[in-house]
């Protein structure tokens, strides 16, 4: 895996990561986690003229949902080669987070056992987040967390470096 530094942004891959932020979280929470290729949607348009009624022409990219992630998701994100068309690409996938001294008291083992194991902490929150990168090394990071309580609002944090380790992934699929 390439090493990935000095996270970059630009404003349309953090446009869409917020876009497929939201179309997700329009499906609920308890979902499995989404791929989506980011294309640009001139190219959309010049293809497949009959969505220019479901696409917006003032974007530069378009995210394209694909078919179900199956098994490990290192795994299946280890296959995966993109066609040149495809700029980016973009993951949401649902997590659980725990605060750093929590963190540090988890056992070593395999990521099932732990996600049990954090899944259950007094002190763990879930959280929705959605991972974007571009071929040419921009990231984009959104993150939800869950709210606990009725009538609380959802806090939305946006920074390109929150999953440095899934950016990398993602950017590495697009190097292959």
């Amino acid at each position: 895996m390439a090493p990935v530094t000095q996270p970059r942004t630009a404003p349309e891959l953090s446009s869409v990561a917020r876009e497929v932020e939201e179309f997700v979280a329009s499906g609920g929470w308890d979902q499995g986690p989404q791929l989506f290729a980011l294309v640009p949607t001139d190219h959309l348009l010049r293809e497949q003229p009959d969505l220019a009624d479901r696409l917006d022409p003032a974007s530069a990219l378009t995210p394209v949902a694909q078919d179900a992630l199956e098994g490990d998701l290192a795994d299946a994100l280890a296959g995966i080669m993109w066609p040149e068309v495809v700029v980016g690409c973009a993951l949401a996938q649902e997590i659980v987070m725990l605060p750093p001294e929590a963190e540090a008291e988890l056992p070593d083992g395999d990521s099932d056992a732990l996600g049990r194991i954090a899944a259950g902490h007094p002190e763990a929150r879930e959280a929705r987040l959605v991972a974007a990168v571009s071929r040419d090394g921009a990231m984009a990071c959104v993150l939800r967390l869950r709210t606990t309580g009725e009538g609380e609002l959802d806090q939305v944090v946006e920074h390109p470096g929150l999953a440095r380790n899934l950016t990398a992934a993602l950017l590495d699929t697009l190097r292959a």
